[in-house]
């Protein structure tokens, strides 16, 4: 079917419909929802839609992951994560460096048994582009699960996630550019200097713009709140491109500058942080979608292919990961066997392979397709068994805790009957007295913030109230309050919905 202008948008418009009831069959059926938005893309992509664009998926690809990481750093408490800074970091270097190789050495010794035959370069671009767990399935699984986990591990498992993909970027890059036919051979001392400067330039241009981006956010003063979000949406791709124009990583750069953002006081966070969680949804389901259309499902499905894929994800899931994991965590011994199981066996691969991926399809590397091919069920393979039990095996290995859920979060807001009104104090409000207590309000009402030339503190019975003020009144009798204010003489109330 080709895709026109007429009904582009009508076609995306049933994808995103498809993809958010599949969500809903997942979260209920405790299958990663991710999984199945990778399905509704190979339904639609199988002779429904004629998709072919490796360039198109790979730059909406880019595009995703920048927000993804980013929502992912801003969400995460750098107090949680403080005591696990080191592992984190080596998991995040070496073990994506030990997990090419091991695997890179399996993929080499089995290719030819299976009829594929692939060269020892061809075998470590393969393992290059599965090496680092993926944040997208990481954030999202272990959150919308809320997945309580001892000693730390989900701060770990998530810095190590949002920080991988950089090293395995950097391995994909160097591997294409060798073996493509186009490409120039790097030196090991030049693809040295280049993974240095890479994580460098890309950690501080990340410090730089996050701090640059908490600046602006505090310093602008826009009447409209909501183009906050969008000026922060700016920040995370001038981040991403200028990192990577200057030969910075632009995946740690947006990552880090998430982190600082999230963890400093920004004006309207409150609804910044819901509109990048918004965002982050649109983009996985897009990304994943597209990835699905990619797929050539004739030759996915191909004996060798099949073989060799389901070969690469065991030995990838019982040996590679558990080795580089148990290699890169020995010497911090305040983490329990059952700990370091658990992190072996979380390492959830997803879109980021996948996008990885079509690097050597784009640069029309030798045996591209196979390449794609196989990583596409690894990633379908890892979802389906390892996103499948994530709680379960938490808990069968002991490491799971019970994550207590607010009773104030979002259906409390959207079920609250109380009503938030702003108003300023004037003379007949003062009329009884100028302390709080004596002021003449309806039963179940409070006033539970006073702002007084820019300061803001929550008032006592005894506090006393001076003309001016501003108070931010809760109260569950919102019409009986209403009338009050009329009485008052408070014409200029302000309402909060």
């Amino acid at each position: 079917m080709e895709i026109t202008t007429e009904n582009f948008l009508l076609i995306g418009a049933i994808l995103l419909f498809v993809a958010v009831l599949a969500g809903k069959v997942a979260y209920r059926l405790g299958t990663p929802a991710l999984l199945l938005f990778l399905g509704v893309g190979i339904f639609f992509g199988y002779d429904i839609l004629s998709f072919n664009s490796p360039e198109l998926t790979q730059f909406m690809g880019m595009i995703a992951l920048s927000i993804i990481l980013f929502s992912g750093g801003m969400d995460t408490k750098f107090s949680e994560i403080r005591s696990v800074m080191l592992p984190g970091v080596i998991l995040a270097t070496v073990g994506v460096l030990l997990t090419a190789l091991l695997l890179g050495g399996f993929i080499y010794a089995i290719s030819p048994l299976v009829g594929a035959g692939l060269s020892f370069p061809l075998s470590l671009l393969l393992a290059s582009t599965m090496s680092s767990t993926d944040s997208a399935s990481v954030f999202s699984i272990l959150r919308t699960k809320r997945q309580g986990l001892n000693e730390n591990l989900r701060p770990l498992l998530e810095l190590e996630s949002g920080s991988n993909d950089p090293v395995a970027y950097i391995l994909v890059v160097l591997l294409v550019g060798v073996l493509s036919p186009v490409g120039e051979a790097m030196s090991i001392g030049a693809s040295v200097v280049m993974f240095l400067v890479q994580m460098v330039v890309g950690a501080l241009a990340g410090y730089g713009f996050g701090r640059a981006a908490v600046w602006t956010m505090n310093k602008i003063n826009i009447s409209n709140s909501s183009l906050y979000s969008v000026l922060l949406l700016a920040f995370v791709f001038l981040t991403f491109s200028f990192t990577t124009l200057v030969h910075g990583n632009g995946f740690l750069a947006v990552y880090i500058a998430g982190l600082v953002v999230g963890n400093m006081k920004i004006v309207h966070k409150r609804t910044v942080v819901s509109f990048f969680d918004g965002v982050t949804w649109l983009v996985q389901i897009i990304m994943f979608i597209m990835l699905g259309l990619l797929v050539n499902t004739r030759s996915l499905l191909q004996p060798s292919t099949l073989i060799l894929g389901g070969a690469v994800a065991i030995f990838m899931t019982i040996v590679a990961r558990p080795v580089a994991v148990y290699i890169c965590m020995l010497p911090f011994k305040k983490f329990s066997a059952k700990a370091r199981a658990y992190v072996s066996w979380v390492g959830l691969r997803g879109a980021v392979p996948i996008i990885f991926a079509t690097y050597p399809l784009v640069a029309d590397v030798p045996s591209a397709e196979l390449i794609f091919n196989v990583v596409f069920i690894v990633t379908i393979i890892s979802l389906t068994l390892q996103g499948t039990t994530v709680s379960g095996m938490a808990n069968a290995l002991g490491v799971a805790k019970e994550e207590r859920e607010s009773s104030f979060g979002d259906a409390f807001q959207d079920r609250m009957k109380s009503a938030f009104t702003e108003v300023d104090v004037n003379e007949q409000l003062l009329a009884p007295g100028n302390t709080l207590s004596l002021i003449n309000l309806p039963q179940h009402t409070l006033v539970i913030m006073v702002c007084r030339d820019g300061d803001y503190f929550v008032p006592q019975g005894d506090t006393p109230l001076m003309l001016g003020d501003k108070l931010l009144i809760l109260s569950d009798r919102n019409e009986e309050l209403q009338a009050q204010y009329k009485e008052l003489g408070l014409d200029e109330v302000i309402k909060f919905t």
